[in-house]
C-alpha cells in the first residue's frame, strides 16, 4: 500500500480515512494558527472587532467557531452521515456539544448584525473546536471507506480551508496586519497557443464536488491564444495611463453602472498607480497589503479586481477574458510550456451556467455564507491564491462570485480575439 500523502499535498477529494485524518488535523491547527495571528494583528485576544469596522465584516470569533458548527452538524450530529450526497434533508439532529450551538452559529438562525455578540468568548470557541475535532476523527476511524462514507468528512475539510481564506481576506479588507509574505513575481512569458481538442468540464465521477462541479459538459474547443501568466500590475497600468477608468465605451452598461456607484479610480486596496517615470518606469503600484502601504512589482498578478474591471481591461487590449475551458484545458496540459496559476483567483468569460446533470448540495442553505450557485448571474472564478491552502489548489475546481465582488485576491487572463 503507498504511503499516504503529506497533508499539504493530498487530494481531498479522493482522500481515504488515514490521509483526511491528516488533513482534518493540519487544518484546524492552521486555523488556531491563524486565530492567534489574527488576535495579535487586531490587538484583541477576543478577535473583537475595532470601532468603526466595515459593517459587511464577518466578526472572526463567530466565523472560527461556525467551522467547528459545520463539521459537527454534518458528521456527529447527522444520523444519515453515512448515506454522504445521496443523504437527502436529514431531518431530526442528534444533540449539539453546545445546547445552544444552532442558535450562535447557524447563520441562517443568527443574522450577521447579532454575531458579534453571540459568539462565546475566544476560550469557549477554542475548546468547542478541539472538541469537535476529536469527535470527529473518533467518527472517521469507523467510517465506511467509500465516497459516501467520507463524503461530509471531506465537506468539512473544504469548509474549513475555504473559511480560512476568508479570514485572511478580512484581515486584508480591515488592513489587520497578519505579516504574511507575497506571492513572488516571475519573469513575463509570451502567450502560448493550445491546439484544438475536445474536452469535458465536469464529470468527476468518483470523489467529492461541490454543487457547481456535478454534471458535465463537452464541447469541441478550436485552438487559441491564452496568456501564460495573470495580467500584471504593470500591464493593468497602462489601462489606467490611457484612461481607461474614464472611457464608457471600454465597459459593459452594468460595469460602468457599477463604477459610478462605486466611484473607482483604481482597483481595490490601489493607494497610487501609474506607469511612472525616470527608473520607476514601466509600472508603479502602491497598494494597502495587510494595512500597510507597499510598493508592487510590475510583474506581480494584478489583483482584487471585479469582473468588470477585467473585461473592460481584456477590451481595451483588443483581446477577450478566457473562458473557463480554456483556462481549464492550459491549465492541465501546458504547465510545462510555461501556463502559470495559483498566486490569484482568476475570472472567466461568461456567466456560471449549471453543467447537464447538475445536482444542487444536499447540505446549502442558501445562506450569507454558503450560497447556492447563483446561475446566471455569477461568473466563474478558476485558479487559486497565495492565501489558498494546497489542498484546495485543484485544477478542475469551479468557484463563482458575483461580478462586482473584489475583496478576494482575485485577477484574469486574457485571449486572442
Amino acid at each position: 500500500m503507498p504511503a499516504a500523502a503529506p497533508p499539504d499535498t493530498a487530494d481531498f477529494r479522493h482522500a481515504g480515512p488515514d490521509p483526511l485524518s491528516l488533513a482534518l488535523i493540519d487544518a484546524r491547527n492552521r486555523t488556531l494558527q491563524l486565530l492567534s495571528r489574527l488576535a495579535e494583528a487586531m490587538g484583541s485576544p477576543e478577535l473583537q472587532l475595532p470601532p468603526g469596522a466595515d459593517a459587511c465584516a464577518m466578526p472572526p470569533r463567530w466565523l472560527a467557531g461556525h467551522i467547528g458548527w459545520f463539521a459537527e452538524r454534518w458528521i456527529a450530529r447527522h444520523p444519515q452521515r453515512a448515506r454522504g450526497g445521496a443523504a437527502g434533508t436529514p431531518g431530526p439532529r442528534l444533540a449539539s456539544l453546545d445546547a445552544g450551538a444552532d442558535e450562535v452559529w447557524d447563520p441562517s438562525l443568527c443574522p450577521p448584525a447579532r454575531r458579534e455578540a453571540a459568539a462565546p468568548a475566544m476560550a469557549a470557541t477554542r475548546a468547542y473546536l478541539l472538541e469537535v475535532l476529536e469527535g470527529t476523527l473518533d467518527l472517521l476511524e469507523r467510517a465506511e471507506p467509500s465516497d459516501d462514507g467520507l463524503y461530509f468528512f471531506r465537506l468539512a475539510l473544504a469548509h474549513e480551508e475555504r473559511r480560512a481564506e476568508e479570514l485572511i481576506v478580512l484581515a486584508q479588507s480591515q488592513g489587520w496586519p497578519l505579516g504574511l509574505p507575497p506571492a513572488e513575481p516571475a519573469a513575463v512569458r509570451p502567450p502560448l497557443r493550445i491546439p484544438a481538442t475536445r474536452w469535458t468540464l465536469g464529470g468527476f465521477g468518483s470523489g467529492f464536488r461541490f454543487a457547481q462541479e456535478t454534471g458535465a459538459e463537452t464541447q469541441d474547443v478550436p485552438e487559441f491564444e491564452i496568456d501564460a501568466q495573470p495580467v500584471t500590475w504593470q500591464q493593468f497600468c497602462e489601462f489606467v495611463d490611457d484612461g481607461g477608468y474614464d472611457r464608457e465605451s471600454l465597459w459593459l452598461p452594468e460595469g460602468w453602472q457599477w463604477l459610478q456607484a462605486e466611484g473607482r479610480r483604481a482597483p481595490r486596496h490601489v493607494a497610487q498607480i501609474g506607469l511612472g517615470h525616470g527608473p520607476r518606469a514601466g509600472g508603479s503600484v502602491l497598494q494597502q497589503r495587510f494595512g500597510q502601504t507597499v510598493r508592487v512589482a510590475g510583474t506581480a498578478a494584478a489583483c482584487h479586481l471585479a469582473w468588470w474591471e477585467a473585461e473592460a481591461w481584456a477590451r481595451w487590449a483588443g483581446r477577450r477574458l478566457a473562458t473557463e475551458i480554456e483556462w481549464e484545458i492550459a491549465a492541465d496540459t501546458a504547465s510545462l510550456r510555461g501556463f502559470r496559476w495559483g498566486t490569484v483567483h482568476e475570472w472567466t468569460a461568461g456567466r456560471l451556467h449549471a453543467w447537464p446533470g447538475w445536482q444542487p448540495e444536499v447540505w446549502s442553505a442558501g445562506t450569507d455564507l454558503d450560497p447556492v450557485p447563483a446561475f446566471g448571474q455569477a461568473r466563474v472564478r478558476r485558479g487559486a491564491s497565495h492565501a489558498t491552502s494546497p489542498r484546495q489548489r485543484q485544477v478542475r475546481a469551479r468557484g463563482f462570485a458575483l461580478p462586482g465582488e473584489d475583496a478576494a485576491f482575485v485577477g484574469f487572463r486574457t485571449c486572442a480575439l
